[in-house]
């Protein structure tokens, strides 16, 4: 019969955050593979769990994978433990997941803290909607990419960055907005040296590019202002359709609805081009006549 591959969520600073299950489930484990070895006992220690460890990190994943199926398929049961928070979230245990569930064994969990959600939580931002984009990537155009399109999300977006890459990269994230956009730098969360940054990409990128960042950091950019509608091709397009015969109310319904403005504003545009309010109608002061 195969065995189980637990995933174990461990604390992403203070130790103290460990819930009493992932000591429960670290013990029971015959084996547990760790991102660092160094780190990970210290954790088991803190929990008083003595159990062998293998490390298991991105430079030997496919070998390791390869390991736990076999221990799998022999009936073992395998912990994955990373440095910090969820196995495979940014961190190593993809491959792991999958050969277990190649060899048929049994994938399991021990939630816990969660530098994503911690992050989000603190940040003040709206969390109903939000992105995780792990770390950008290093250079290229792979990298220029995917900060374009972050510069346009409408959604809250949460990213990893390595101490010394923050300032580049917040660095190249300000240059691809036109607008002010909110940023939160976490670091260090749930240590003793804990710090929340709080302002705007632009001075983000300003403060960071003058002091070391030190520690796991975390930054959380506020959804993107959306493009404002463009009422002059939204008129541009209307008055085309008007050109080629369509009625006037049909053409700014189409222009109002593909380019996202205001149908009323556009009617009174194609109707009465002239600048300026328009004219209101006097009332007669003796009322509404009646007929006679």
């Amino acid at each position: 019969m195969a065995g189980t591959l637990i995933l174990c969520a461990g604390p992403i600073g203070n130790l103290s955050d460990a819930p009493p299950r992932l000591a429960e489930a670290l013990a029971s484990a015959d084996i547990v593979y760790a991102e660092d070895t160094r780190r990970s006992r210290t954790l088991l220690e803190h929990l008083g769990v003595s159990v062998p460890t293998r490390s298991y990190f991105t430079g030997n994943e496919s070998e390791r994978s390869a390991e736990i199926a076999g221990r799998l398929a022999r009936g073992e049961t395998v912990a994955l433990l990373t440095d910090a928070g969820t196995p495979g979230i940014a961190d190593p245990g993809l491959s792991a997941v999958r050969a277990a569930l190649g060899s048929g064994a049994t994938v399991t969990a021990v939630p816990g803290p969660s530098a994503v959600t911690l992050a989000v939580a603190l940040s003040g931002l709206p969390a109903d909607r939000f992105v995780f984009e792990g770390f950008l990537p290093r250079r290229g155009r792979e990298r220029d990419e995917r900060i374009s399109r972050l510069a346009a999300e409408e959604r809250t977006v949460v990213l990893f960055a390595a101490p010394r890459r923050l300032a580049g990269d917040l660095g190249d994230l300000a240059r691809a907005h036109d607008r002010p956009r909110d940023c939160v730098v976490c670091r260090e969360m749930t240590k003793l040296h804990e710090e929340i940054w709080r302002g705007t990409l632009e001075a983000a990128a300003t403060h960071w590019a003058e002091r070391e960042a030190k520690g796991e950091v975390t930054v959380v950019l506020g959804p993107a202002a959306a493009e404002p509608p463009d009422v002059e091709a939204a008129l541009a397009a209307a008055e085309a359709l008007v050109a080629e015969g369509v009625s006037p109310s049909r053409a700014v319904k189409r222009a109002a609805e593909e380019h996202g403005v205001s149908r009323r504003e556009l009617y009174e545009r194609v109707i009465d081009p002239q600048p300026g309010p328009r004219p209101r109608r006097r009332q007669d002061p003796r009322g509404p006549s009646t007929p006679g």
